[in-house]
């Protein structure tokens, strides 16, 4: 009996890890709508792109050519903008111009904008990021024009390992602008200043987990809140918190009920 539960519990072992390897390999499109009165008539039906946490180099499993067929599929969704939440590659150095000189392929008529995450070789990635046509944003922000409306995005940097100021971030939007802020780490929405003005938050940094019990758990969430920040649509007062699962993997080259994913954003004006 006991060699039977032994026997058993081999297969279920082994069937988990392979099902965990063939889960890092099928990216999740998972499509949101965010509907506001804040935002302009213009940019009705405007779509947004997030893609987080590639840790391009780290593993096999997230190579120069997956990076390739990532920027492929999401050139073929015809976004309007493209977010990047950090964490390109897994701290080496030499995985940052290959990484991006992919990335410089995103195609988005109003910008491709990116921050940086906790693993990221500072100077080389913000050198690589500006060469390659995406705007790095930190602690500052810009107006995103369509016709005669704007919307603001804004961003501040990583939690852990750089310096936060959202009063910048949000700028001199007012209770009326839409706005959107980048924050790799989900934990900062808890010390941001000005809440009441971010409408939209887009994090990454917790890979959803990376190995849960069947998606309701984590034992591991790198994050201070544990579950609460772990991955998904958060609505904390007039905010919508977006985490994101990410593509790539960490520490070990698993997921388990944590799919990566590409996050699609449709803005709705809500009238």
């Amino acid at each position: 009996m006991l060699k039977k539960i032994v026997i058993i519990l081999f297969i279920i072992l082994i069937s988990c890890m392979i099902y965990s390897y063939i889960e890092t390999n099928n990216i999740e499109t998972k499509e949101i709508t965010i509907e506001s009165n804040q935002i302009p008539s213009e940019f009705d039906g405007t779509k947004i792109v997030f893609l987080s946490d590639f840790h391009q180099g780290s593993w096999p499993f997230f190579d120069q050519k997956r990076t390739e067929e990532v920027v492929n599929q999401v050139n073929a969704m015809n976004p309007d903008i493209i977010l990047l939440g950090g964490d390109y590659v897994s701290d080496n150095p030499q995985y940052v111009n290959s990484c991006f000189s992919e990335l410089s392929k995103l195609h988005a008529p109003l910008g491709v904008y990116g921050v940086l995450g906790n693993n990221d070789p500072k100077n080389a990635t913000i050198k690589a990021m500006r060469d390659a046509g995406i705007i790095y944003i930190k602690n500052d922000g810009l107006w995103i024009k369509k016709g005669n409306s704007e919307i603001r995005l804004g961003a501040v940097g990583d939690l852990y390992t750089d310096s936060q100021n959202s009063r910048y971030a949000v700028g001199n939007a007012t209770e009326n602008d839409f706005v959107i802020l980048l924050s790799h780490n989900p934990d900062f929405f808890q010390y941001a200043t000005t809440k009441s003005k971010i409408d939209l938050m887009l994090s990454g940094h917790t890979h959803g987990g990376q190995i849960t019990f069947f998606g309701l758990w984590a034992p591991v969430v790198h994050s201070e809140f544990g579950e609460k920040f772990r991955t998904g649509v958060k609505h904390i007062n007039n905010t919508t918190l977006l985490i994101s699962n990410g593509l790539g993997t960490s520490i070990i080259p698993a997921r388990f009920f944590a799919p990566p994913q590409i996050i699609v954003i449709k803005l709705k004006k809500k009238y």
